[in-house]
């Protein structure tokens, strides 16, 4: 399947996104967000976040709602990157992450971070073959303008 039809297939989504609030609710682990969305297991795909209706951020994984939930649930740099990097924008970047993520006021803004996060919504696409799937993660942040986020810099 070619980038493009993936793209058609995640705007379809993106008219249907669900909100992040489904994928944090207490005592519903991966399995229960599953069953609530009529699938038997996770999947390997492409999830776009958007303030409604805008996307802001494109990710992949192999295990799309799992990924999803540690987001927003996350108590890690590595769980939660997005909230991590949303936090190290507001406080500054003059810490190593484990040693911000020590910090008083770090910490405020990385849970502020994922608190916000839980106020948007998410889409996603299945998509199997690792390399299409490598490859349409940075067309879908060009086309959907999400460099604000996907930088794509490496460490």
């Amino acid at each position: 399947m070619s980038s493009p039809k993936h793209m058609r297939r995640l705007r379809e989504a993106m008219s249907q996104a669900h909100p992040v609030t489904e994928f944090c609710q207490p005592g519903a682990g991966v399995k229960t967000i599953l069953n609530r969305l009529g699938r038997r297991d996770d999947f390997s795909g492409c999830d776009v976040l958007l303030h409604s209706p805008e996307p802001f951020y494109v990710g992949i994984s192999r295990c799309v709602i799992r990924r999803v939930r540690q987001h927003v649930t996350g108590k890690t740099h590595y769980d939660a990157s997005l909230a991590y990097l949303m936090a190290s924008r507001r406080v500054g970047r003059d810490m190593q992450r484990q040693e911000a993520m020590k910090a008083p006021a770090f910490r405020q803004q990385f849970d502020q971070a994922k608190q916000e996060l839980r106020r948007c919504c998410v889409a996603f696409v299945e998509i199997e073959n690792a390399l299409e799937l490598h490859l349409f993660e940075a067309c879908c942040a060009m086309e959907l303008d999400t460099g604000e986020w996907n930088t794509f810099r490496t460490h």
